[in-house]
């Protein structure tokens, strides 16, 4: 995908988001989403906080004591206080701009609105389709970044593949099904396990199981 493509899908995800969140009740709000500790609510939050300035940023940054996690969350925490009725608004002024978070590529925000709109929608059961080559994109870029997900590390020793894109990462036994699930799999969520297969599968059902106390 060249850039123009990416900041179409970008904007066409945050509209439908936006949508979304005109429909939402006020219980599917506190619904906890796929984040760890994060509700709805928070995600679609840290979601309108995508375009924030660097200034603001620095200063947020400092009042985590550095830790880049900690900013992240508590901006969320702070940004959910606003009335959700606000949110959709929010998503809806940034389309058309290509305005972004400072230090990151044009995939970022690709990966936040693609991911964070499956956090969303699946812990609902709203159906929230993820076009294949959009993923596609945002796996290769989630696949190789490192921080924050380390898939490479995590998933060693076997290889993933696309089963609706020619999209492939890694070396080993085979784990293959839909790049929507690929992607959600890189990013630490294993909520779409279940639409993967293959000779890996096994091993990679192993490997994120809980340990038993």
């Amino acid at each position: 995908m060249d850039r123009d493509e990416i900041w179409q899908v970008i904007d066409d995800q945050r509209l439908s988001l936006a949508d979304l969140f005109d429909d939402l009740s006020a219980d599917e709000w506190q619904t906890p989403s796929l984040c760890h500790d994060w509700r709805v609510r928070d995600v679609a939050a840290h979601l309108t906080l995508a375009q924030m300035g660097a200034l603001p940023a620095m200063g947020m940054l400092v009042r985590a004591r550095g830790n880049l996690d900690r900013m992240i969350r508590d901006t969320a925490v702070r940004q959910a206080r606003l009335p959700t009725g606000e949110y959709a608004g929010l998503l809806r002024a940034m389309i058309g701009s290509r305005k972004k978070a400072p230090g990151i590529t044009d995939l970022e925000p690709l990966i936040d609105v693609l991911v964070h709109g499956q956090d969303i929608a699946l812990p609902l059961d709203r159906a929230r389709p993820m076009p294949a080559p959009a993923a596609a994109a945002a796996a290769t870029r989630a696949w190789s970044m490192g921080r924050p997900f380390h898939a490479e590390r995590k998933l060693t020793g076997l290889r993933l593949a696309a089963t609706d894109h020619p999209w492939q990462g890694g070396q080993g036994p085979v784990v293959e099904g839909p790049i929507a699930a690929i992607l959600l799999l890189i990013t630490g969520r294993p909520a779409a396990m279940s639409q993967l297969s293959g000779p890996g599968a096994a091993a990679l059902h192993a490997r994120l199981s809980p340990s038993p106390a």
